[in-house]
């Protein structure tokens, strides 16, 4: 199973990712985005919320 990671520097705190998927992204205090269910990608679209993201900090490992 792929799991996503985000690249915190390259991370801007944009929200789309979690926009589309709310029960795998979340917002940290500092504005930048987190994984917090990286096993809940079968509940949403997480290629999708990769593929949105402006600056490319969405990727996946197995």
């Amino acid at each position: 199973m792929k799991k996503p990671v985000i690249d915190y520097d390259l991370c801007e705190g944009c929200g789309t990712c979690v926009e589309l998927c709310p029960d795998v992204f979340g917002m940290q205090g500092d504005e930048k985005a987190y994984v917090i269910a990286e096993d809940k990608c079968d509940t949403c679209d997480c290629d999708e919320a990769a593929n949105t993201c402006p600056v490319e900090a969405i990727s996946f490992e197995e």
